[in-house]
């Protein structure tokens, strides 16, 4: 693979852009915005570090979709954080017009790349570029459970006064509300997180997680997170590009795994260089199981909200 597109020149897209630049797997990373300059600026900034960070990959800065020809990954960033006023029906239309057109002008230009997926509210949208695009379910994955279960280690690290590289967490479902934590998979130091924490403080763990973004949002009074996003979907793209088949957690297309059918839900995935290499069925708990179920039902109806809007 040699060539990987970042859309969007945001924070988010800036700092993927470099972080995917950085693992110096390809050849470059084109970095494309409507807004003219930025990522040219940003690109320029980034090229001027290759030295003293050791790195070869080209970053490319454009507005100009045709530079992103033969991107081999390609990662959405672009749409709009909510607004005050803005209804969460607003912004889910307002992002699906951006995401279609942006889908609509890389498919215009790569014949059949691996999309990963950003832009909230996430599981319509992953959904909306697998239809708008036409690709295999495969190649269209979106981003949220390597976030939720990197905050999740944080915050039983912050709690126990454990190493983080002690910690195994994993969150499956979606962001937000249909977020699935699996505690049943999540050890310390090879214990079981249930064997140090009462279900009440786990819970707790688990709320601070879903809230994660919103408590930084909170504290930063205007922008959002994306240091630890942007490590996130860098990962994923790295997996991808270096045909590492690594498992983690995705929104993928579930199609009969752990009984449920039809829907772009996040579960174990493992990612190489076809994309969605295979859904990993791991074993869960009955109550984490129905908690999966859940949250895939909740997808679907999310999913119709943007079915309504489409067919207006």
């Amino acid at each position: 693979m040699n060539k990987v597109t970042v859309v969007g020149a945001g924070k988010y897209g800036s700092m993927t852009a470099l972080r995917v630049a950085e693992y110096d797997l390809v050849d470059s990373v084109v970095m494309t915005d409507i807004v003219d300059g930025l990522p040219q600026g940003l690109a320029l900034d980034m090229n001027q570090s290759r030295y003293v960070e050791n790195f070869s990959s080209k970053i490319i800065g454009t507005n100009d979709y045709e530079d992103t020809s033969d991107s081999d990954v390609v990662v959405i960033t672009a749409g709009l954080p909510r607004k005050p006023g803005m209804t969460r029906m607003d912004l889910l239309e307002v992002n699906a017009n951006i995401v279609s057109d942006v889908t609509k002008q890389i498919l215009n230009y790569s014949e059949s790349p691996i999309i990963i997926v950003v832009t909230n509210p996430l599981d319509q949208m992953t959904t909306l570029v697998s239809e708008v695009s036409g690709l295999p379910k495969n190649k269209v994955i979106g981003q949220a459970g390597v976030l939720d279960s990197s905050r999740f280690a944080y915050f039983i690290s912050e709690k126990l006064g454990i190493n983080m590289n002690d910690i195994e967490a994993l969150t499956l479902g979606s962001h937000g509300e249909t977020m699935v934590p699996v505690p049943s998979q999540c050890k310390v130091s090879g214990k079981p997180l249930k064997d140090l924490l009462s279900n009440d403080e786990i819970s707790e763990l688990v709320k601070k997680t879903s809230d994660g973004g919103a408590e930084i949002v909170g504290l930063l009074k205007t922008g959002s997170a994306y240091f630890a996003p942007s490590s996130a979907a860098a990962t994923m793209v790295k997996s991808i590009v270096s045909n590492s088949n690594e498992i983690m957690p995705a929104c993928s297309w579930v199609n009969g795994e752990f009984g449920i059918n039809e829907v772009f839900l996040g579960v174990p995935t493992m990612l190489g260089s076809s994309g969605v290499t295979k859904v990993v069925e791991i074993e869960l708990h009955e109550d984490e199981l129905d908690a999966l179920k859940t949250a895939s039902e909740a997808v679907k109806s999310k999913v119709e909200e943007l079915n309504s809007i489409l067919s207006q």
